[in-house]
């Protein structure tokens, strides 16, 4: 079985590993107050996950959303026991990437089903039980302590964002954005919207877990789910404003290019200026008839070329000064 850890506590020390072996009676109804477990399933089959639901007398809904992946952040009441789905983020490779943590909780057990996610839960098991104090409060503790771990783990992700922000707003302001850039920026404003879209729900679930009156889930315990929602609204506020400036980026790189599409408009024009002065008098002498003006002067040529080069060193100059050229 995919088991990362099983383990039985009580008054907050292990005193034992966990057996999922099959019995007439769910664990949980076996054990004694005080005493609750801890089973940590990574990516479990559907074999796997029916000989925990037998051991633990978890509801085959919940069981079968603990199966299947991608789902929101939710929270269930099946009887006496609560169901919460919540998403793991971290970045790779540029791009915001998704997995999937369900917790089964119960009075005396809480099961963890994790799904794509390499955020293990080994280091947060060792530091509650370094701290029996805390680990005594139950299964709803251990229940804020995942949730603040996962939570904690969206600001490395928005951190991030915020570079890749950053990166592009200053290459923005010094050029209009590259091709490639704008794919990025387009990519990143889409994974943005994404977290988002699973940050409101996930919002929701701790705002219930603060507040409600909920099985398994103490009064005393309550406010430090509010710790945890005060987190994942401050990640839902970055990324709504990294989403925002991205948009700012976007409009001033279409800006800069506006401005420099305008810049080689007027230089063109200017030198379109410049040139049709020699284009006209040419085109003019070039018309054959006889009665041109100082047609048989002996200087008339170099005469011609001298006018034609002094207005468009006149017009040169003229544009330099209005910043055309």
């Amino acid at each position: 079985m995919t088991i990362i850890a099983a383990r039985e506590y009580h008054a907050g020390f292990p005193i034992g590993e966990v057996t999922l072996a099959a019995s007439d009676s769910p664990i949980s109804q076996e054990s004694p107050q005080g005493t609750f477990s801890w089973v940590g399933l990574f990516d479990p089959t559907l074999e796997e996950m029916d000989a925990c639901a037998k051991a633990f007398g978890l509801h085959p809904l919940a069981v079968e959303d603990a199966l299947h992946a991608h789902q929101l952040p939710k929270l269930e009441i099946y009887g006496e026991q609560l169901f919460v789905a919540a998403r793991t983020a971290k970045m790779e490779g540029g791009h915001i990437a998704y997995g999937e943590t369900a917790f089964f909780v119960g009075r005396h057990h809480i099961v963890t089903v994790r799904h794509g996610s390499d955020q293990g839960h080994s280091a947060l098991r060792q530091k509650l039980e370094a701290r029996p104090a805390q680990l005594a409060h139950g299964t709803d503790y251990v229940l804020h302590a995942l949730l603040d771990m996962i939570a904690d783990n969206y600001f490395p992700v928005i951190d991030a964002a915020g570079e890749i922000v950053q990166r592009l707003e200053q290459s923005a302001l010094e050029s209009a954005l590259t091709r490639t850039e704008m794919r990025e920026l387009f990519n990143l404003r889409r994974d943005l919207l994404l977290l988002q879209r699973m940050l409101i729900p996930m919002e929701d679930v701790c705002a219930k877990l603060a507040s409600l009156d909920l099985p398994n889930v103490d009064a005393d315990v309550r406010p430090y789910f509010r710790d945890v929602l005060d987190h994942v609204r401050r990640v839902a506020s970055l990324a709504a404003l990294h989403r925002e400036m991205l948009n700012s980026v976007m409009e001033t790189s279409a800006l800069i290019e506006q401005q420099r599409q305008g810049d080689i408009t007027r230089q063109l024009a200017a030198w379109a200026a410049i040139l049709a002065v020699p284009t006209a008098i040419a085109g003019i002498y070039g018309m054959n008839f006889d009665n041109m003006p100082e047609l048989r002067m002996e200087y008339a040529y170099f005469v011609v070329l001298g006018v034609i080069a002094a207005i468009c060193v006149l017009l040169y100059l003229r544009f330099r000064k209005s910043g055309w050229l």
